[in-house]
């Protein structure tokens, strides 16, 4: 028996052993990392085409999710009353209508309590006219006296005097043309925000059939993960919004007892404004100014209002870098660039609703991506 060997075709090589040969440690771990860099690549490539898709479905349906964020953020902020009904063993299902029931009530009172006090200052408004346009007109001889000696350095053209001035005055509609032309829009929004007492009803009496129905959505080996993520949401939530409430409540009191030794009228209720406003992020401090500003402009003068806009910039400052990090920094863990983006994001995409939920939704998503292994990469970037 004889061993015959075929001759090689041109271009074709011979094997080599070398190439059967193991690799080195060194070499596998190379390769290791090379497939491990393209997969975190590909994962973030995902992560961008799946988020510029989610910020598009949000800013086309705006109306309808900004409806849900509320209603869930309505719903957190009424569950501490919730289990605590429960405790002395009224069902969930009362004690979420009684909730209800007790916030529409409040809120009521806070509107109507709100009326009367403009429709007071507004009876009042001829004599703060009189006193603004005594205060304008000093201002505007001064303005007139500058234009003049502007003018006496400025050299003037001849043929500019001979041009004749023309004023075009726009046509104002006013209010009830605003309104008709607007009648669709505003009546679309008003239809869809009766939903939110039954969404939040709805939310705080199935949020235990929830919150186990969205663990089942996810395979075996995810659900406690899921679980997890979902605790820790809800517990930053709960976290924010008594933070936030705490903080609004300690500015409300030091700007009721600053505006009461000021002698500013309503200065209880105009304290309680100013420092609940005070609180929106970046538009807060200009919101809270409004209030006093407006209820004191005629009554004080122009030092006590400028001490008012003084106390109420040093709140807000206090609160932004003082407080906030101090109550909120260890429950949200966000770094200041990622809540001046989602601000950004989220006020271009959902207006002045979007400033106010800018920062759960970002600190949701951190926490999503802090338990979600492809995206802790992200989470980390978003972190302190």
């Amino acid at each position: 028996m004889s061993l015959h060997v075929a001759p090689l075709a041109d271009g074709e090589k011979a094997f080599d052993l070398k190439d059967a040969a193991p690799q080195t440690p060194a070499e596998q771990a190379e390769q290791d990392e090379i497939l491990r860099t393209s997969i975190q690549v590909g994962t973030f490539a995902q992560v961008i085409i799946a988020l510029g898709i989610v910020l598009t479905i949000c800013y086309f349906a705006r109306l309808p999710l900004i409806v849900i964020c509320v209603s869930a953020l309505l719903a957190f902020i009424l569950e501490p009353l919730v289990e605590m009904l429960e405790k002395i063993r009224v069902p969930r299902s009362v004690g979420a209508m009684i909730a209800l029931l007790a916030f529409l009530a409040v809120l009521y009172g806070a509107v109507y309590l709100s009326y009367q006090r403009a429709e007071a200052f507004a009876e009042e408004l001829p004599k703060y006219s009189t006193r603004i346009k005594k205060e304008l007109g000093r201002y505007q001889k001064h303005a007139q006296t500058l234009e003049k000696v502007t003018e006496s350095v400025t050299p003037t053209n001849a043929d500019d005097k001979k041009a004749v001035a023309v004023t075009v005055k726009p046509s104002n509609p006013g209010v009830t043309g605003w309104f008709r032309d607007n009648f669709g829009t505003i009546t679309e929004i008003a239809l869809t925000m009766t939903f939110i007492p039954f969404l939040a009803y709805f939310m705080l009496t199935w949020s235990e059939h929830l919150r186990k129905s969205t663990v089942r959505l996810f395979n075996d080996e995810h659900r406690r993960a899921a679980y997890k993520t979902l605790g820790k949401i809800s517990q930053m939530m709960r976290g924010f919004i008594i933070g936030n409430f705490y903080i609004a409540l300690f500015i409300s009191a030091v700007s009721i007892a600053v505006f009461g030794l000021m002698g500013l009228p309503y200065f209880y209720f105009t304290g309680l404004i100013s420092g609940f406003l005070s609180i929106v992020p970046y538009l807060g401090v200009l919101l809270a100014i409004l209030p006093p500003l407006a209820t004191g402009l005629g009554d004080l003068s122009p030092a006590r209002l400028s001490g008012i806009v003084v106390t109420v910039l040093g709140l807000h400052l206090f609160a932004m870098n003082v407080l906030y990090p101090k109550v909120l920094g260890k429950r949200l863990q966000l770094n200041p660039l990622v809540v001046t983006l989602a601000l950004l994001i989220w006020g271009w995409i959902w207006g002045a609703m979007g400033l106010i939920l800018a920062v759960p939704i970002a600190a949701a998503t951190k926490i999503v991506c802090d338990n979600v292994e492809q995206l802790r990469p992200i989470g980390e970037w978003m972190g302190e």
